[in-house]
């Protein structure tokens, strides 16, 4: 078990969180959201000039870790485009990506794309998205859907766990600028960063980010190695992550204060954007219902027990 990313991974992600800031960085999300219906012209050329579709996270571990790495500087720059669920097509179906949804409203943030979608549920039912409603809030639109089969439980765990990584990328950015806000403002006369209170908050949000790092590396390489125990462990994954979230952003968002909220303030785009990873398919209730459904009496193994 070898719980880090290649030295060709990391390099991936690092020419990945260049080329996402030199097409625009932060102000990517902001010109999505004026105007969802570009998001593809936006986004896609970047992806296509690094290579992201010639990735093949199925079948080899390399492009597994490369992808995971891709999805994590996506997130960073909190980029308006569903990487990880293009990377998670299916390869017996002609589409370009895969949603992993709920009913009774199966949606995604797929607004304003074209691209051809399936969707497979957590029970592993899978379909053809043939349409969807109206824009909502951060891209995200309810899914209108044509069955195919029940095939699709073992496309489950790679689209849960990549998520996951653009989830991961975005608490990386969240405490960053957290930890940089803190070390400029001041009050009574010094550095919000030299008071106590503020150490203690940053540590337990820091705990929860670099917890989930190793515990998203585990489920990349539970996954990649074909273990029968990778749902279970993408689940678990899922779980951690929307537990990190809530703990860092409401961390983040105090030691902001009220700016924090402010559409001044990249902090709150990347708050805003990580709902739907948070809530889509189902939030922290459902995962952990879903999670304790599926492990029984016999529990989880490996770094999760």
């Amino acid at each position: 078990m070898v719980l880090d990313l290649s030295e060709d991974a990391r390099e991936f992600g690092h020419q990945a969180l260049r080329a996402f800031e030199a097409a625009g960085g932060d102000q990517l999300v902001q010109q999505a959201e004026a105007k969802p219906d570009i998001r593809e012209s936006l986004v896609a050329p970047i992806l296509a000039g690094l290579g992201a579709w010639e990735l093949d996270p199925r079948a080899d571990p390399d492009g597994l870790e490369a992808a995971a790495a891709l999805c994590r500087s996506a997130g960073y720059w909190a980029v308006p485009y569903p990487v990880a669920e293009r990377l998670a097509a299916p390869t017996d179906l002609d589409v370009d990506g895969l949603l992993v949804v709920a009913y009774p409203r199966p949606s995604a943030a797929v607004a304003g794309l074209e691209s051809r979608w399936a969707a497979v549920t957590l029970d592993g039912v899978r379909s053809h998205v043939t349409g969807h409603a109206a824009h909502g809030p951060a891209f995200v639109t309810e899914l209108a859907l044509s069955a195919i089969d029940e095939n699709g439980a073992g496309d489950i765990a790679l689209a849960l766990t990549l998520q996951c990584w653009t989830l991961l990328g975005m608490l990386d950015r969240a405490i960053e600028l957290t930890v940089a806000h803190v070390s400029l403002r001041k009050q009574f006369g010094q550095t919000l960063s030299a008071f106590q209170g503020v150490q203690f908050q940053l540590t337990d949000a820091e705990v929860e980010r670099s917890g989930l790092d190793i515990l998203a590396k585990y489920t990349l390489w539970s996954g990649g190695s074909g273990g029968t125990e990778a749902l279970n462990d993408a689940l678990a994954l899922r779980l951690s992550a929307i537990e990190a979230a809530e703990l860092v952003f409401r961390v983040c968002h105090q030691l902001h204060g009220a700016v924090g909220f402010c559409d001044e303030t990249t902090l709150s785009w990347l708050s805003r954007y990580s709902q739907p990873l948070r809530r889509l398919p189902v939030g922290l209730s459902g995962t952990r219902d879903l999670l304790a459904r599926r492990v029984g009496g016999t529990g989880l193994r490996g770094l999760f027990a």
